[in-house]
């Protein structure tokens, strides 16, 4: 059987890019080189390039996403979308690939976009009667209302860029006088900011995957942050324990993971994909949906797979194949 040729695309042009080719890397690492041909192929900002393990840069050719490497032209059958941030998460690059006729791992273009805007996803939800936090929406250049937001959120509360991954862009506000430095800061990141009551209660990530033909939803992880809460540190700098599977009941397991699949049919997900809530008041209310998870060493979506007895080549060749079919 003939190997197919994958392109592993990674970097992008967010805050997220170091992580997102760390992740590349381990998939990269992972795949299995005897069913594929992979490709390290970095997209950002300024050039896109496929760099070789000889760290040799190669262009890609826009008009079809293609690179020559040695006088010879090599045409992907399938991209390893594993672009954190813009444009790999918010439907940007699927857009491209569409209109290149090239076929992708992750989300279509509207599912990504819509799933990396916090406020449009909730909002989606919502409609699904899935609970959330009571929320507040603000847009750059807008007459903030401190005490409205405060009256209606309350406090502590969460101030959020609304299209940010990463936890880059959050604050949690404790006092009425630091909302507008907070506001500020998500700003920084993007236009729009979602602003989010204090959900009290354990914080749980759920991977949900099509694996094998079936959406199945993977060993829940409890994450418990060192931080005021699950921010960048506690992510990728080892300051939070994730305990997978997490000690919670088995009702609130299979409660957790049925709504998680739940999200994934409702939204047309595919590829690999992570829901993150929080039990408050013992039910749980949905925070957000990634549809591009890091894949580094210290990510949930690996732990998670490998308390589910599936390991990164079984569950990188799943993806490649539901991408290729």
């Amino acid at each position: 059987m003939k190997k197919k040729t994958i392109a592993i695309a990674m970097g992008g042009y967010s805050s997220e890019a170091e992580i997102s080719i760390k992740s590349g890397q381990l998939v990269y690492d992972y795949i299995d080189k005897d069913r594929f041909n992979a490709y390290k192929v970095h997209i950002l900002e300024k050039e896109w390039f496929v760099i070789t393990d000889e760290n040799k840069k190669h262009p890609i050719d826009k008009s079809d996403f293609s690179t020559t490497i040695d006088g010879i032209k090599i045409n992907f059958d399938c991209v390893f979308n594993i672009i954190h941030g813009t444009p790999g998460e918010d439907g940007l690059f699927a857009a491209y690939l569409e209109t290149v006729n090239k076929k992708q791992t992750s989300c279509d273009y509207y599912q990504s976009a819509l799933t990396f805007n916090k406020r449009d996803c909730i909002s989606v939800l919502n409609a699904y009667h899935i609970k959330t936090a009571t929320n507040y929406f603000i847009n750059k250049g807008d007459n903030i209302n401190e005490k409205e937001i405060i009256n209606k959120v309350g406090l502590p509360c969460f101030v959020k860029a609304n299209k940010a991954g990463s936890s880059f862009g959050i604050s949690k506000v404790k006092k009425q006088e630091d909302l507008l430095k907070a506001i500020e800061f998500s700003f920084k990141e993007d236009e729009e900011v979602i602003i989010e009551s204090f959900l009290d209660g354990i914080e749980v990530s759920v991977g949900v995957i099509d694996y094998k033909g079936e959406v199945i939803a993977l060993p829940v992880t409890e994450i418990i942050s060192e931080n005021e809460f699950f921010d960048y540190e506690a992510k990728y700098l080892g300051q939070s324990q994730e305990i997978t599977p997490a000690n919670i009941s088995k009702k609130l397991t299979l409660e957790v993971q049925e709504l998680g699949v739940k999200i994934f049919k409702t939204l047309k997900l595919k590829g690999l994909t992570r829901a993150e809530f929080i039990f408050h008041n013992n039910e749980p209310h949905f925070l957000e949906v990634n549809t591009c998870p890091g894949l580094s060493e210290a990510s949930i979506l690996p732990q998670q797979a490998k308390a589910a007895g599936i390991t990164l080549k079984e569950l990188f060749t799943n993806v490649i194949e539901n991408a290729l079919e």
